[in-house]
């Protein structure tokens, strides 16, 4: 049997963007090229020239920013990228055999079943997260907050088969659609193996936070509670990797609180120095409200780093944490908790880098992408005989 024709829409695309859906999306591409289908990755365009290269076509279909000087995206930008998705897959109806459309935003989805109604095309979403009414009314207002939530119900009962990035995602979409049987992607085999990796640190502690410095992800919370943990380890300090909008927030309140000497704002580092920094910290920090997977998490085990991270509705970073095993759940971003969280696993030393190291090569035999493509096809060749 021909290997299917496949086109994966998504508005983001990795080296630009490094965000972990990106990687997710790409990595997905090379995968079903690698089995020899032809795939088309559909995105906007964020460069100069030519399309990026890559083992697989890389489609623009529309130039512009999606976020707004907060780091939200941006419902115009939603509505304009939904467009041209529209009008690509409706001229190319007959190209794909499967489509995956992120859900990432929401219109995506409406946009590729509009244009593929009638087509033999088999539709997968893939959902990076789920929000509840709340969730969506705190990040868009009430009024678009309220409209985005309607708008998930609808789309989760559109396609022919969710992917998501968790099992804690899985379950909020068996919630809203009774009988859906999503494929929980294997994410953890994205991070490579680290032959140079090593559970002995230098002298001076030092925690990492990588990310985009974004209110969701509440880093200028992390500032007081570290303040806080060098009360007992007081040779502690923090690099922060990444940058955002609230990146002169963050530098000013490092200064409130006294922190210049001891906290380093490294900015957009290479990926060797990135992988250095890992290496070598005692502990990643990662007070995300929301995290759809948390790869870094996996990124910072591979190593042999444990992770703190807080718990939450919305945080599925925390189902990864096993407490004493890979690092542990604060149990909020209060600066006496997220401290208490970060004191025990700076303290608990050797043993629990260990222990992490061990949880990383469990999981990364466990399953990955490649499991998940397989599932997916299955899926796929199903309906096609029906």
């Amino acid at each position: 049997m021909a290997e299917p024709r496949v086109a994966i829409a998504y508005d983001c695309f990795f080296p630009i963007n490094s965000g972990g859906g990106e990687r997710v999306y790409r990595r997905i591409a090379e995968l079903f090229t690698e089995r020899g289908s032809a795939v088309d990755y559909v995105t906007r365009t964020q460069w100069d020239g030519p399309a990026p290269k890559a083992s697989f076509s890389v489609v623009p279909v529309w130039r512009g920013s999606i976020y707004d000087d907060a780091g939200t995206r941006t419902p115009i930008s939603a509505v304009k990228f939904a467009l041209a998705l529209f009008h690509h897959f409706r001229a190319r109806r007959d190209n794909y055999d499967v489509v995956i459309v992120s859900a990432l935003p929401v219109l995506n989805v409406f946009a590729v079943q509009l244009a593929l109604i009638g087509s033999k095309a088999f539709v997968v979403t893939d959902w990076l997260e789920v929000w509840g009414w709340r969730q969506w009314r705190a990040y868009s207002g009430a009024l678009m907050g309220t409209v985005a939530s309607v708008l998930q119900l609808i789309a989760i009962r559109l396609g022919h088969l969710h992917t998501v990035n968790s099992h804690f995602t899985g379950s909020r979409i068996r919630g809203y659609r009774r009988g859906a049987a999503p494929v929980t992607l294997g994410l953890v085999d994205l991070v490579g193996a680290a032959p140079d990796a090593t559970t002995e640190r230098g002298d001076e502690p030092y925690l990492i936070f990588i990310g985009r410095h974004i209110a969701d992800k509440r880093l200028i919370d992390l500032l007081p509670a570290l303040r806080e943990a060098r009360t007992q380890i007081k040779n502690l300090r923090l690099v922060i990797v990444g940058s955002g909008p609230e990146t002169a927030a963050v530098a000013a309140r490092i200064s409130e609180l006294g922190l210049d000497d001891v906290v380093t704002l490294a900015g957009r580092v290479s990926d060797d120095q990135l992988h250095t920094l890992l290496v070598g910290a005692r502990a990643l920090v990662n007070p995300s409200r929301r995290e759809g997977f948390g790869l870094v998490v996996a990124e910072a085990a591979a190593v042999a780093t444990p992770s703190v991270v807080v718990a939450g509705p919305d945080n599925a970073a925390a189902k990864l944490i096993q407490n004493g095993v890979n690092g542990f759940v604060a149990a909020s971003v209060l600066p006496h908790d997220l401290a208490a969280a970060i004191v025990t696993v700076v303290a608990a030393g050797e043993p629990l880098r260990r222990s992490t190291q061990a949880w990383f090569e469990r999981e990364r035999a466990a399953g990955g992408l490649n499991r998940s493509i397989d599932q997916i096809l299955v899926a796929y060749r199903s309906a096609k005989t029906r």
